[in-house]
């Protein structure tokens, strides 16, 4: 179905980790782990999300910072380096918990509240974690509902995951705007037939086979005025 992008979206769906919250101090915790390996941290993201999609595609579910832990302790494994924690499931999961917003995120989403969007907050987090992560960040009360994967058991970009949360919300696909800095998040919305605008976080980058963003900025601010 072709969508028109002159409407303007009833619901704007926000990504969490790095679109809305910096994960640097989270990557600084990685990198000490690995015994000072910052060089391997961008791996153990990748292989993070690389096994959030195998473990839907298996039909099995566990909690995003359980895959995380996973992924760390392969690529120590991989890469010969000694984990100098034992814990590590739980620093993962305080790290993500505790991360702060980007600087121009909360002016932002307090622009687009004032001009009547709806916010939806949806992440592969847990749904403990992204009560706990918002609720730290100071971003709780702009939001009106908070969805994890957790409640269809499936990840992003899976397509069930837009669908499911679409329902949740009651909004139709067309209506319905993932805001995210991950190209294939981005990537994922479109194909289930939603619109997507891309945040272009340093570093990150849309997905070259997929279909363009409707919107692509800098960071949220530049979005919100669009």
């Amino acid at each position: 179905m072709e969508i028109d992008n002159t409407l303007r979206p009833k619901v704007l769906f926000f990504d969490v980790n790095e679109t809305l919250l910096d994960l640097s101090t989270l990557k600084d915790e990685v990198s000490s782990i690995l015994n000072d390996r910052m060089d391997l941290v961008p791996l153990w993201f990748a292989k993070m999300l690389h096994y959030s999609l195998v473990t839907s595609a298996s039909g099995e579910y566990h909690h995003f910072s359980e895959i995380g832990a996973a992924a760390l302790q392969m690529v120590a494994a991989e890469n010969n380096v000694k984990l100098n924690q034992d814990n590590v499931h739980e620093i993962i999961k305080h790290g993500l918990r505790s991360l702060s917003p980007h600087p121009e995120v909360e002016a932002a989403l307090s622009l687009l509240k004032a001009h009547g969007y709806q916010l939806v907050a949806f992440t592969n987090s847990s749904y403990d974690g992204v009560n706990h992560q918002l609720e730290n960040a100071g971003l709780t009360k702009y939001f009106d509902h908070a969805l994890s994967a957790e409640g269809i058991g499936k990840f992003k970009p899976f397509t069930e995951a837009y669908s499911w949360a679409a329902n949740k919300v009651g909004v139709d696909h067309q209506e319905a705007m993932l805001i995210a800095a991950h190209g294939w998040d981005i990537a994922g919305a479109l194909a289930a037939g939603w619109r997507g605008a891309f945040i272009n976080r340093p570093g990150k980058t849309t997905y070259p086979l997929a279909p363009m963003a409707e919107i692509t900025t800098p960071d949220l601010q530049q979005l919100a005025e669009i």
